[in-house]
């Protein structure tokens, strides 16, 4: 702890480790309709996002995708102080159209080295740059900036090499996520010929910044706190105006977090952070990234479906693949159960779950062998069905995936089905002598339904930090996302996959992340003047809870889901950018929150850079200004106060009330009229159990403030746990 003596050093903690958490998405989001942008489009109204800058804290960047073309980009902004760190990988090039190379040393009387020449007001903005690996830097249009950070990996545990010392994305998620969010317009883009359309990101037109702080994992983590902290701080200096961070660990106190950190000097700094909400659903309790600061996104699906069926006596089932190819010849192929094949030195258990070299040749060979999710990769067990000598695979979902099926790129003919349908199967397997079966080839499917419904992985709340922040906040798609990937890996990642993408299918809140960040980048360029609370208030009061059936949205057992799993519900883009009303907070306000929480100074330091000092009374936690309302221990009667600023026309907005089973709930005053923008308006919303109805679990409702035009929604969040109805 002697570096905790030293002058300036606030606050030392342990550097923590973290995991890493398109061509129809944003159709199903709104923003065009069939290839064509309508004029009422956020696309339309925001430039495409023109010159917003969005950084990616993530695996670094494939600047060579097609997704990272400069053509028909301008001058970089000058707000932007960043630079494109090559380090030793010089085959690394922030863009193919790029201006050139400048010298970390250049404007202080040392001469160029290997370096090309700029006109000097593209490189002055580089001259107080001191880089100490010899490296050049490139001025560049669309990655306009990459760094990279490894001393906090290296700290854990990591061993580093000259591979480590370059923003390259090596791993593939990163470039996946930052085309994600500011991809430009790539037509054709599809993965083995499926989901074939024009790929682009969020914010097509915004620039892009790579912040490499993820590295392979150990001690199963692959980023640091360390390193995500010098990112954060580096980002901030850089210029970005969106940081999306597709990363988390497990929920913790905010002053032992470092991405909660490092987003509130962001969001200080007048830069919105969006982060993925984890991929431990369904578990309770689960979601990471809590701080009510930061954006906080679970994953859905979209309305485009990769449909693998599996056809047997007289039986077809649906399941999804991404298999490059069918079984040949549309002939019957005998199946078998992988606990009957396994090999003679494996385990029972090892065989059922399709465990690299688990699977007998001789049992195996020709056939279509059914395996049970869990535990190893999906791909991984259809890689040892084919090493064994099998024809196919059928994966069939565990009992915790629910109908949660997922199309992956499959290394030979295969088809991903539901938990439900797996049982029939199993069932067929055993009472049959000769079971046969035949796996049809993947096609796309579009406008399917119900959709979007929760994916089973994402994570979800109560929060586990502290209760009266729901979490997460919003949903976007995550399932089978098609976007830019690095030609370093094959599409799944594995080591025996050999084969090179330049598009590929992920899933995860990673994917839905930069969704969200795509957006944030739009309505940044449409509404300069906007506080990052602001921002994030629009997107959640615009939320849909509905899906395109009009039907409730279901979680992954196509049972009702929950602000717990969606927070506010699916976003809608168009509405977000006129939202009528916003809820807003400030910095003070956050840190009122952390004093709140019982936060001593030395823990507030790590989040102000001036002195704060907490108020005698601090407020009390429900009362923050946040877009939800979430009463985790109701005992009685509660009144809390909420205030909502006018980003509209003058108006006025008359409340409606849908009131959580087995509480009553009233608002005060019961109509808002705004006469100008900027102005704000106070209202209390008072909880009250209901007499011999009180709910022994968490119950959901809902507040609606409208004038007819807008609508803005408020979820409400509410427990009487404990007391007795």
């Amino acid at each position: 702890m002697e570096i905790s003596k030293y002058p300036g050093v606030i606050s030392v903690f342990p550097n923590r480790g973290y995991k890493l958490h398109t061509t129809r998405s944003w159709d199903f989001l709104g923003l065009e309709r069939n290839g064509r942008v309508p004029k009422e489009s956020l696309w339309t109204n925001a430039r495409f996002g023109e010159d917003i800058i969005i950084g990616n804290l993530d695996t670094g960047v494939w600047p060579e995708s097609e997704s990272f073309k400069d053509d028909g980009l301008g001058p970089v902004p000058s707000k932007w102080k960043g630079i494109c760190q090559i380090g030793v990988d010089k085959s690394f090039s922030c863009n193919r159209n790029s201006f050139g190379l400048v010298s970390p040393d250049f404007g202080k009387g040392a001469p160029l080295k290997n370096c090309h020449r700029l006109p000097v007001i593209r490189a002055l903005i580089y001259q107080d740059i001191n880089h100490d690996d010899g490296s050049c830097f490139e001025v560049c249009r669309k990655v306009i900036g990459a760094r990279y950070y490894n001393k906090g990996y290296a700290a854990a545990g990591g061993t580093l090499n000259a591979t480590f010392e370059t923003p390259r994305d090596n791993d593939g998620h990163g470039t996946h996520t930052l085309s994600t969010a500011g991809g430009g317009f790539v037509p054709g883009a599809n993965i083995f010929g499926y989901g074939n359309g024009t790929a682009k990101g969020g914010s097509p037109r915004a620039r892009v910044a790579a912040y490499k702080v993820c590295w392979p994992p150990i001690n199963g983590s692959e980023c640091f706190d360390a390193d995500i902290i010098a990112a954060f701080d580096a980002a901030i200096h850089d210029g970005v105006d969106v940081l999306s961070v597709s990363l988390g660990g497990d929920p913790t106190n905010y002053s032992l977090d470092g991405i909660a950190i490092g987003s509130f000097h962001a969001v200080n700094n007048g830069i919105t952070v969006v982060c993925s909400a984890g991929n431990s659903g369904p578990l309770p309790g689960s979601v990471s990234n809590t701080a009510p600061w930061i954006i906080t996104v679970g994953a859905s699906t979209m309305d485009r479906e990769f449909p693998a069926y599996l056809n047997f006596n007289n039986n077809s089932i649906k399941g999804v693949s991404l298999s490059q190819k069918g079984l040949p010849g549309n002939q019957l192929h005998p199946m078998i159960n992988s606990k009957e094949a396994k090999a003679p030195n494996a385990t029972e258990h090892d065989a059922e779950l399709c465990y690299l070299g688990s699977l007998d040749p001789d049992k195996v060979r020709g056939k279509i062998v059914v395996c049970l999710r869990g535990i190893t990769a999906r791909v991984e067990k259809g890689e040892a069905v084919l090493l064994a000598g099998g024809s196919g695979m059928v994966l069939v979902n565990d009992q915790s995936s629910g109908n949660e099926i997922i199309a992956d790129a499959h290394v030979l003919p295969a088809t991903h089905i539901t938990y439900n349908d797996g049982l029939s199967l199993f069932l067929y397997l055993s009472y049959t002598k000769s079971p046969l079966g035949y796996i049809t080839t993947p096609i796309t499917l579009l406008d399917t339904k119900p959709a979007p419904f929760m994916a089973a992985f994402s994570s979800q709340g109560p929060n586990t930090v502290n209760a009266e922040i729901l979490k997460p906040d919003i949903t976007a798609p995550g399932v089978s996302v098609i976007a830019a990937y690095s030609e370093a890996v094959g599409p799944t990642g594995l080591p025996f996959d050999t084969r090179r993408v330049a598009f590929n299918s992920d899933s995860g809140t990673s994917m839905s992340c930069p969704h969200i960040s795509g957006v944030v980048g739009l309505l940044k360029s449409l509404h300069p003047d906007w506080s990052p609370s602001e921002i994030k208030s629009a997107i959640m009061t615009t939320a849909r809870t509905q899906d395109n059936m009009d039907e409730p949205v279901l979680n992954s057992s196509y049972v009702k889901a929950t602000p717990f799993s969606y927070g506010s519900g699916h976003v809608r883009p168009n509405r977000a950018m006129d939202p009528g009303l916003v809820y807003d907070l400030t910095t003070n306000d956050y840190l009122n929150f952390l004093c709140s929480l019982g936060y001593n100074s030395t823990q507030i330091a790590k989040f102000s850079n001036d002195s704060f000092i907490c108020p005698s009374k601090p407020p009390r936690l429900e009362d923050l200004n946040y877009p939800s309302i979430t009463i985790p221990y109701l005992f009685g009667c509660i009144t809390v106060t909420r205030t909502l600023k006018n980003v509209g026309s003058p108006s006025t907005y008359i409340i409606r009330i849908r009131e959580p089973r087995g509480i009553s709930v009233s608002v005060n005053p019961t109509s808002l009229t705004y006469n100008k923008i900027g102005e704000e308006k106070k209202f209390e919303v008072t909880f009250k159990v209901k007499k011999g109805s009180a709910p022994m679990d968490y119950v959901f409702g809902g507040l609606i403030w409208s004038d007819g035009k807008h609508y803005v929604r408020t979820p409400l969040v509410v427990s009487a746990a404990g007391l007795e109805p």
